[in-house]
């Protein structure tokens, strides 16, 4: 039995650090968030960093910030207000970090080997894959014989050891058909023969992840196990390991995968394969060469020829080359979705619904909902498709449904983490009237910092679109000139700039001048924004500013002077 077992539920996510928090990852990190809320329950975080090469603590502090931007709290794990999560760690069943409980594994790991329910293997990795090539050419498995291993006296072993020679610790499993009943599956059988010798101290001395997550299982008193079906087949291990260790297993349950609409994986990998279709296409055009768009990227050529040869997905190479090459790439982990401008409660309303049906069939989830009403029997079999047109709706409706000034809030602080020229070019007053203006038409945060980009370019740079320049300023001899011509004293001698008294002068000088509104408005639009799509034209002028406001027109008619309207 388990000593540290107990009625009340308790469910863990143990993320590895290595990277980003990947969507599927949060989706189990909700699911096992939800059923301990709903259960009265609680929730574990830790954090499995024993691979030494790819675990990071920057890592780890994504993974806290992501599931905190999400709200998903947890009762026990690292610190989420902590600077350094490591510092600090919150609750009785730690510490949550695995590299921080090396002597606990060794500990079980000699009680496996004093029962000879586990040996140390003294082989090299040359030996081992003879070894396998040997057994292939023969016709038989290409799996661990432990034959050798297990004929080893002590004092051979012991010999061994003191001539420096590395060994892990396998475990040794038993003949027997493992049965694992899942909440989600049903009943999967999986015979011992597939099943090797498997390792559960690497050499190095760190556990590997079968052992670790079981020993943390036991020790913080994990009765319910939600995981990705990815999982599955590593299940049947488990349970060996709890057979042996004469504890009793947690139940599982196995979620379903998350695909693409194309129904492929959804991995990491789908940014890298975006940008490298990016990158071949823009080099296919005449006389681009990889050192130019290295260059553009700045990359170095070996790295690119790395990345183009499938030789590298490196994520940091995958968004150089998409913004050298000027493509978007597809949102896998949550800090894209952030970056993206997404609101995490529209998020978690998505997630929610990815393979799991409340019972009530709510298309609008929220997290204090999805608390009260979970229900591991809603969660369906079949892989989840992930329609990112379907969130992309989700997340307008959820922008639509904020207060102004709780949208005003968002934007700002979305702009304080990834576009601050916003901030400095806009006065609060004015940034006020700017997230009044795109809110209605935003699907996502991230859009008025796209379509209002003219608001913060330098005025001296401002980009003309061809088209509306020919249309709207030169047709008709140049009407559109001759309106900014006429309208541009009387903008500069107007006392207060607001977005009524614009309104009033700027109809007073269509009235004078015998015109529709669009014959002054639309030039005056091309002037300031270098387009003809703004939001209405008395708020755009508003949030510009008087200067601003006539700079640009300034620089317009200089321009048009000079032939150089066009860019």
């Amino acid at each position: 039995m388990n000593p540290n077992r107990s009625e009340t539920v308790v469910t863990r996510f143990a993320p590895s650090p290595t990277g980003y928090l990947h969507v599927g990852g949060a989706r189990t990190a909700l699911f096992n968030w939800a059923y301990a809320q709903s259960s009265g329950g609680r929730f574990i975080l830790r954090i499995e960093d024993t691979d030494q090469l790819r675990s990071t603590e920057e890592s780890t502090r994504k993974i806290v910030h992501d599931l905190k931007w999400l709200g998903i709290a947890w009762d026990e794990g690292p610190d989420p207000d902590a600077a350094n999560p490591y510092a600090t760690q919150i609750g009785e069943h730690g510490p949550y970090f695995q590299s921080q409980r090396l002597a606990i594994y060794r500990e079980f790991v000699q009680r496996l080997l004093e029962r000879r329910l586990a040996y140390e293997a003294f082989e090299t990795a040359e030996e081992l894959a003879a070894r396998r090539d040997r057994a292939k050419q023969a016709g038989g498995q290409d799996r661990y014989d432990p034959a050798a291993a297990l004929s080893l006296t002590a004092e051979q072993a012991g010999k061994l050891k003191a001539e420096g020679r590395p060994y892990v610790v396998r475990f040794h499993v038993p003949e027997k058909t493992f049965v694992v009943e899942d909440r989600i599956l049903g009943t999967v059988s999986i015979a011992s023969s597939e099943i090797e010798d498997f390792v559960i101290q690497k050499a190095d001395g760190f556990p590997t992840y079968h052992f670790a997550v079981v020993v943390d299982d036991i020790l913080m008193g994990v009765t319910d196990v939600l995981r990705g079906q990815e999982h599955l087949m590593n299940t049947p291990k488990h349970l060996a390991l709890y057979e042996a260790l004469e504890v009793a297993p947690p139940r599982y349950a196995h979620l379903p995968l998350i695909f693409n609409p194309d129904g492929s994986k959804m991995s990491k990998r789908d940014k890298a394969k975006v940008a490298r279709d990016a990158a071949r296409k823009w080099l296919a055009a005449p006389g681009a060469t990889p050192l130019q768009l290295a260059e553009k990227a700045a990359l170095t050529v070996e790295a690119t020829t790395e990345f183009l040869q499938k030789r590298s997905d490196a994520g940091e190479i995958a968004t150089a080359l998409a913004q050298a090459t000027g493509v978007h790439l597809p949102e896998i982990d949550i800090h894209d979705f952030r970056v993206s401008g997404y609101l995490p409660e529209a998020l978690v309303n998505y997630l929610a619904l990815l393979g799991w049906s409340p019972k009530d069939d709510a298309v609008r989830v929220d997290a204090a909902a999805l608390a009260r009403m979970f229900d591991i029997h809603g969660i369906g079999r079949s892989p989840a498709r992930f329609d990112r047109v379907k969130l992309l709706a989700c997340n307008a409706d959820a922008i639509q449904q904020l207060p102004a000034e709780e949208f005003c809030s968002r934007l700002q602080a979305y702009f304080a983490d990834f576009c601050p020229e916003y901030l400095a070019a806009l006065p609060a007053d004015r940034f006020a009237t700017f997230a009044r203006c795109y809110q209605e038409r935003a699907h996502t945060l991230a859009e008025p910092a796209e379509k209002g980009a003219f608001f913060v370019a330098q005025d001296e740079l401002l980009a003309y679109d061809p088209a509306a320049v020919r249309k709207v300023l030169l047709a008709h001899d140049a009407e559109g000139v001759r309106m900014l011509e006429a309208l541009l004293p009387r903008l500069q001698r107007l006392p207060v700039w607001s977005v009524e008294s614009l309104e009033q002068e700027i109809s007073a000088v269509t009235a004078e001048l015998g015109v529709g509104l669009g014959k002054v408005g639309q030039p005056l639009r091309v002037a300031v924004s270098g387009g003809t799509v703004t939001p209405p034209l008395y708020e755009t002028l508003a949030i510009l500013g008087k200067e601003r406001v006539l700079r640009r027109i300034e620089i317009c008619l200089q321009r048009q002077g000079r032939g150089e309207t066009v860019r």
